[in-house]
């Protein structure tokens, strides 16, 4: 059986869907007022992964990852741009899905905007407020009162006491507890009228939490087998969380809860907050002009090579480590894809599919049943191009193809990927001195490759030599293929 580290129970947890053979899956997803950085690929990537391997192993998946639409960096950009909310929303939106796109990220099943359900969260809101659990304040928000809910702190193992110590915000004088979060925020007159809907408290606009409680139950239902997010969600979201749907309602919110780890740069965390981050865009576009978005631009603007690289870098590490972005690692993780690549040029693969009953097979799901070790199901395909280089393996090398596909990699034509440039290598393999394969358009290569052909030829072989060279100095490998055929690759 499955199993997977619950966050709530601390432990690896048998994975047990309330309704067998189905998996209903909730993710946080975006605040969409800016592009996504590097540690939001992070938490895109682990949680396809997921569902990835789930819908693999036969199960029927139902994932839901949501968008928040309104809230108070979105107000700000819309403000700052004197734009409305949804054209903010929209643009940033477009943006994430061909970031996604890029990396081989999968659509969910749903993907509802917080803005979709402001009815559902007021229903909540109203059954709390009956229940003793939130309360009117003088400013006009409504609040929840954490110190009424017995088991506020489960998830992230936090007492009420320990969080009144390592209190980091000003004290409000409109809560009755500083620890109280707000469910309804009541409009201010500066802001903008597309931002204020009208409700039994007055005008105004849902809290951040609030969202995910409605949106996860009206699309999922209760309890979720899985509810998954970034590290930084835990608490005080997923904490809030627990506590509005599990008091609404006095049902369990998810059964296992999952949380990826943080992309780090150096020591810090990488987040907009901080200064330290790199969007998804700053590092797989083809060039400057494409690390914006730009309204249908379609799915040219990115290094195809680059772009899986990057999903490379984030499934060799296991979803729930911190992942260090540095340069070198970046460097490292180009260099061993390429390998991977490398060994199906050389060995054509078959089309026979997974054959699950293989050695190779087996130890490849073991590792994803064991809390989706995404390494260690590297480290099976690492040793099937071994086997396929050692021994010519169509076999070696489709099995490498069939199971690097439900990680999302592996699945573009060699030829083609590695006509790609890219800036992520070695720093070795440029310290020739001559042009790199990134300066040398793919026309400029066919021509010395064809030069080349015709000094072979005229049996000009110090002429021919001279130019692999050539190429060899600008980062460009020969490949001499039967029948005089040469197929050229960026290294």
């Amino acid at each position: 059986m499955m199993q997977i580290h619950n966050t709530l129970s601390r432990n690896k947890d048998f994975l047990r869907p309330v309704e067998p053979g189905k998996v209903r899956m909730y993710v946080c997803g975006m605040t969409v007022y800016d592009y996504c950085h590097l540690g939001h690929a992070r938490m895109l990537v682990s949680f396809d992964v997921v569902q990835r391997w789930l819908r693999a192993s036969g199960l029927e998946v139902r994932y839901v990852r949501n968008i928040t639409d309104i809230d108070d960096k979105i107000i700000r950009r819309a403000v700052q741009t004197g734009r409305r909310i949804s054209e903010v929303t929209t643009f940033f939106i477009d943006a994430m899905h061909a970031d996604e796109r890029a990396l081989g990220v999968q659509s969910p099943d749903a993907e509802p905007r917080a803005t979709e359900h402001v009815g559902d969260m007021l229903g909540i809101i109203a059954r709390l407020e009956e229940k003793g659990l939130a309360y009117r304040a003088d400013d006009g928000d409504v609040n929840y009162s954490v110190r009424s809910f017995p088991g506020y702190g489960k998830l992230s193992g936090r007492s009420l006491d320990d969080l009144r110590a390592g209190e980091r915000v000003a004290v409000d004088t409109s809560k009755r507890d500083p620890l109280d979060f707000v469910l309804w925020k009541a409009a201010k007159p500066a802001e903008p009228a597309d931002t204020r809907w009208d409700s039994p408290y007055g005008f105004g606009r849902p809290g951040w939490h609030i969202e995910c409680s409605a949106m996860s139950k009206a699309l999922l239902g209760l309890p979720l087998d899985i509810h998954g997010g970034g590290p930084d969600l835990k608490f005080p979201h997923h904490e809030n969380e627990i506590a509005q749907t599990e008091g609404a309602y006095e049902q369990t919110l998810a059964n296992i809860w999952m949380h990826c780890g943080p992309l780090m740069v150096d020591a810090d965390k990488m987040s907009k907050s901080l200064g330290n981050f790199r969007t998804i865009r700053q590092t797989i576009a083809r060039d400057a002009s494409h690390e914006e978005h730009h309204e249908g631009e379609g799915d040219d603007w990115f290094n195809r090579r680059e772009a899986e690289m990057l999903r490379f870098f984030i499934v060799r590490n296991h979803y729930r480590s911190a992942l260090n972005y540095a340069p070198d690692n970046l460097n490292d993780a180009q260099n061993a894809l390429d390998r991977l690549y490398r060994s199906l040029q050389a060995v054509r693969p078959d089309d026979a599919g997974i054959d699950w009953d293989h050695p190779s097979a087996q130890a490849f799901k073991a590792a994803m049943d064991d809390d989706f070790n995404a390494p260690g199901a590297l480290a099976v395909l690492f040793e099937l191009a071994s086997e396929a280089n050692r021994h010519a393996s169509a076999r070696a090398a489709g099995q490498l193809r069939g199971l690097g596909e439900l990680l999302g990699l592996l699945q573009q034509d060699p030829e083609a990927y590695f006509k790609w440039p890219t800036r992520y290598r070695q720093k070795q393999e440029t310290d020739s001195g001559g042009e790199t394969g990134a300066a040398l358009a793919d026309a400029a290569i066919e021509a010395l490759v064809a030069q080349r052909g015709e000094a072979k030829r005229a049996r000009d072989f110090t002429r021919a030599d001279a130019l692999r060279a050539e190429l060899r100095a600008a980062g460009i490998e020969l490949d001499d293929k039967p029948g005089g055929v040469t197929v050229w690759r960026r290294a």
